[in-house]
């Protein structure tokens, strides 16, 4: 069995996709002709244009321009459901969903409308494509107060049935003026139940990872390969296993990260840190979530184990009741133990 041909059978968790993100280069241009008028464009070609990012700032306009889009639910629904096709092709056995409901608040659909699309779009996912759907609603962070307050009471009051977690996201450098309302926000779902998923030390530095620690109660960070800049953060991580979804090809095209060879992947991993590869949103920028695992292998130099121990962190990171961990971990060491052919 050839590194690829492992990758392709490997059983694997998606922790860190965005349901905007995730929209298929078709769905887009569905979309963009069935709304014209707008900044997306109507033609393949000149859509791939689009997605070639300068930074970040334009990647979150891009982002924007495609999530006005989506206007009803049942535009989530498909979102949902092509996600879910496009990762059952990948052996991909349970995914985490990032969804921004105020991003659909303000394009007028009421909670209750937003919810039921996302519960028939997990029952669908599992029935058609055997793929389980965890939600994690999360505040766009530069819309402040106002959006942390909408996130949080959709969160509580209208909650789909697969809702796991709480996140934050969007520009990390706006985050400081609305720290007591994302707070706040975090206290009331972690109290709630919800799991603490935030984002932190993409864009910026550690100090972002410190707060979302310190001051949200993080569980598991988003990105966070800005730790590796303060050793006393790192010896933190270490010694607490929290983990880290990374994701190296969006860390490039959003310009976070120069080139794939100068990834913090490797060091990371040299550090002990708990790590998981995840894509973020693989359609703009070109990648799948096995091809995440194909970058570990051929640029990083990853071999077999490693990649297996990859896989294994996403379900023990995950979300996932131990039932589910269970089972999704005798799949993976199944196929570690299968005999190698070349």
């Amino acid at each position: 069995m050839t590194i690829d041909a492992f990758i392709d059978a490997l059983p694997k968790v998606e922790l860190h996709v965005h349901l905007i993100g995730s929209a298929s280069v078709p769905t887009v241009l569905e979309l963009s002709r069935r709304h014209p008028g707008g900044p997306v464009p109507t033609t393949e070609e000149e859509l791939r244009e689009f997605y070639l990012f300068r930074d970040f700032p334009h990647f979150a306009e891009v982002y924007g321009a495609v999530n006005a889009l989506v206007r009803d639910p049942e535009d989530v629904a498909t979102l949902v459901g092509g996600l879910a096709r496009d990762l059952a092709a990948q052996n991909v056995r349970y995914v985490e969903l990032t969804v921004t409901p105020y991003s659909h608040h303000v394009m007028g659909m009421p909670m209750r409308a937003v919810t039921e699309a996302l519960d028939l779009a997990a029952r669908a996912a599992l029935a058609e494509h055997g793929v389980r759907l965890g939600y994690i609603f999360d505040i766009p962070g530069e819309y402040g107060t106002e959006a942390a307050r909408a996130t949080l009471d959709h969160a509580l009051q209208e909650p789909p049935q697969a809702l796991v977690g709480f996140g934050l996201a969007g520009i990390e450098q706006e985050r400081p003026k609305y720290r007591d309302a994302f707070r706040d926000a975090f206290r009331a779902a972690t109290a709630a139940g919800l799991r603490s998923l935030p984002h932190g030390g993409e864009m910026s530095g550690p100090e972002t990872i410190w707060e979302v620690l310190d001051g949200l109660g993080a569980e598991r960070i988003g990105h966070g390969i800005a730790c590796l800049a303060d050793p006393r953060l790192v010896a933190r991580l270490r010694e607490e296993q929290i983990p880290l979804e990374v994701c190296p090809t969006s860390n490039v095209c959003t310009g976070q990260v120069a080139h794939i060879k100068e990834h913090p992947l490797p060091r990371l991993l040299e550090e002990g840190l708990f790590v998981t590869l995840n894509s973020d949103d693989p359609p703009m920028f070109a990648t799948t979530l096995s091809n995440e695992y194909q970058v570990a292998a051929e640029v990083f130099g990853l071999d077999r184990p490693a990649l297996t121990a990859l896989a294994r962190n996403a379900v023990n990171a995950s979300c996932l009741d131990q039932r589910g961990r269970q089972t999704i971990l005798a799949e993976i060491d199944a196929l570690g133990e299968a005999p190698r052919t070349h």
